[in-house]
């Protein structure tokens, strides 16, 4: 489990405290067990939180009392908690833990919320004496969370080590000719956890030939063949925290077409770390990676993001993306303690695709590269 210090889970609190009082909340419901984690350091599978202007309200069931109450009087206890355990089920103990306290306006976690559930919460509280205002609030805990603090910056550079260790044995000789997908990808995640990590971040991606064209590709018992492109997307959780990581590799001997969009997307990869800064726009490092492939005539051939942000989930706040019509523009620079991928690509359906990516942490004077393996296209 997490080991963040007590006093940093209070400076995370009283961050998160600042942005109730802006949107003129006397109290924060929260959900989503990522944002429980960060606020409280509790790893469990089931809890709710209520964030007051002093306390932390936190409700779980009867199988994570003694690992709550063991962190008391330690150096990672979660400063201000009141342990509320669940009595029957988890939304009645919410509904009785709220309905009493005099709560005016009480923000929740709108996209962690069913609408049944909040219909019934709803109701439930109208019955009170004093019943609170419900107030669906958006990413508040997400936002702050996109900012890494010292502890976490710490963390990420020991698992981008760690994961740049795994990439080095990775391209020493794990796939082969005549594996399939499969086995390449059951040898990757052997390596994640025998070098220290928890478990993969994800479905470890193993797409070879075609297969190459496809971003997020499962692994299938497709065997690599001679001049094949492979694509090798894998990561590990350290301590709760994700790190990310993709190299493409060819088996035998490289095409000259190959070679070319190999190169092309390297170039895209280095243009777009190169561009990271603290003030920097993510569409502007976004447009840094795609405006090298579109030079080359690859422009169509790339169509996701250019990266993500990285933190307790493998997909977080920022999003390195294209500027659109539809793309959210809030918080559009990145700052200093923002880690994220930087993962450009080119995938044309029926050949095959490149994908190279890193995680970097954006500093005060510029980039730090988190991961540290060769960018070439290697032979296996």
């Amino acid at each position: 489990m997490p080991h963040a210090p007590s006093d940093l889970l209070s400076r995370r609190h009283a961050s998160i405290r600042t942005a109730m009082a802006g949107a003129e909340l006397d109290a924060l419901v929260v959900f989503a067990l990522p944002n429980i984690t960060w606020l409280t350091n509790f790893v469990g599978s089931a809890a709710i939180v209520v964030v007051s202007p002093d306390r932390v309200l936190f409700i779980t069931d009867s199988r994570y009392v003694t690992a709550v109450s063991d962190m008391a009087g330690t150096a990672h206890e979660c400063p201000g908690l009141d342990l509320v355990v669940v009595d029957g089920s988890y939304d009645p103990t919410l509904a009785s833990v709220v309905a009493g306290r005099g709560f005016g306006r009480l923000g929740f976690e709108a996209a962690h919320l069913t609408v049944s559930r909040f219909q019934w919460l709803e109701q439930t509280l109208a019955a009170a004496a004093s019943a609170p205002e419900l107030v669906p609030v958006g990413t508040l805990v997400e936002s702050a969370r996109s900012v890494k603090d010292a502890y976490e910056i710490a963390l990420f550079r020991t698992a981008g080590a760690m994961l740049s260790e795994v990439t080095l044995a990775v391209l020493a000789g794990v796939p082969r000719a005549g594996m399939t997908e499969r086995e390449v990808a059951f040898a990757i995640d052997a390596l994640i956890r025998h070098t220290g990590f928890e478990k993969p971040a994800f479905e470890t991606i193993v797409a070879s030939g075609p297969n190459a064209a496809l971003p997020h590709a499962r692994p299938s018992n497709r065997k690599l063949g001679e001049g094949d492109l492979v694509v090798l997307d894998f990561g590990g959780v350290y301590d709760s925290y994700c790190v990310d990581l993709t190299r493409t590799v060819v088996v035998g001997s490289a095409s000259a077409r190959a070679r070319d969009v190999h190169d092309t997307v390297r170039k895209a990869h280095d243009q777009a770390v190169e561009s990271v800064a603290p003030g920097v726009s993510r569409f502007a490092i976004d447009a840094a990676a795609r405006d090298v492939l579109a030079a080359a005539g690859m422009g169509a051939a790339f169509g996701h993001g250019t990266g993500h942000g990285l933190g307790i989930d493998i997909h977080e706040e920022p999003r390195i993306a294209k500027r659109g019509p539809n793309v959210d523009t809030s918080r559009e620079a990145v700052t200093p303690g923002m880690v994220f991928t930087i993962e450009p690509g080119a995938y044309f359906p029926g050949w095959g695709g490149v994908r190279i990516e890193d995680d970097v942490l954006v500093t005060e004077s510029g980039v730090e590269m988190l991961t540290q393996a060769p960018t070439e296209l290697i032979t296996v």
